[in-house]
């Protein structure tokens, strides 16, 4: 039995809901074949959420873990491919930090690679009907700053670990000119996440690359 540590971001930026931690708040009841699924409300603030997920981890002892974060603009679920080793908000976190163009560890690599099977991912909620892309940047901001925080933190472990967007929920769209998912759609398409994770120990070879 697999065990996957899920993640979700609380509210930022002055909003009241976050979708991650909405749909992480679902997603311990959810089942799987083969595993099950843990979760952790994560801080929107810089060092605290590297802190606040490691600690999660040497709790739990996750086989992988997923860290979920929301990305206005997009209009479906994107498993990310990359972090950088870059702090660049254009808006303070929580704590009310805004670095700019700092590193997110001093002397780390230069970027970190997923470690999920996310074109796998991919292929699986695009054959559910559920819209989704791999993206090639995870942005600047905390989402970008806890996927590679964690990601050095596992270097050299046998765990999993990689971020996924999602987009914002309906009622967040208060111009109407917003991408939306609803919040059933988004926990079902984590769920198929999780699944693929632990059904696909290597990725598949099929394209999903950008032109620019």
């Amino acid at each position: 039995m697999k065990k996957i540590l899920i993640t979700g971001f609380e509210p930022f930026g002055g909003a009241s809901v976050n979708p991650a931690l909405e749909a992480v708040k679902q997603l311990g009841e959810a089942k799987l074949e083969g595993g099950e699924i843990v979760v952790c409300e994560v801080p929107v603030t810089r060092y605290e959420s590297v802190d606040t997920v490691i600690a999660a981890i040497e709790t739990h002892q996750p086989d992988f873990v997923i860290t979920v974060g929301q990305a206005g603009g997009r209009a479906g679920i994107t498993p990310e491919r990359v972090a950088i080793n870059v702090d660049d908000f254009r808006i303070a976190d929580n704590g009310g930090n805004q670095p700019i163009d700092e590193p997110v560890v001093v002397d780390g690599p230069d970027a970190y690679f997923t470690t999920l099977p996310i074109k796998a991912i991919t292929r699986t909620l695009q054959e559910q009907g559920i819209p989704c892309q791999v993206s090639n940047t995870a942005g600047t901001f905390v989402c970008n700053h806890l996927f590679y925080g964690v990601q050095h933190y596992l270097s050299g472990k046998n765990i999993g670990h990689g971020f996924v967007h999602i987009p914002l929920l309906p009622a967040q769209d208060t111009t109407g000119n917003q991408a939306t998912m609803s919040l059933d759609v988004i926990v079902e398409g984590l769920r198929l996440v999780a699944q693929a994770t632990i059904d696909n120990k290597q990725d598949v070879a099929i394209g999903a690359g950008q032109i620019c």
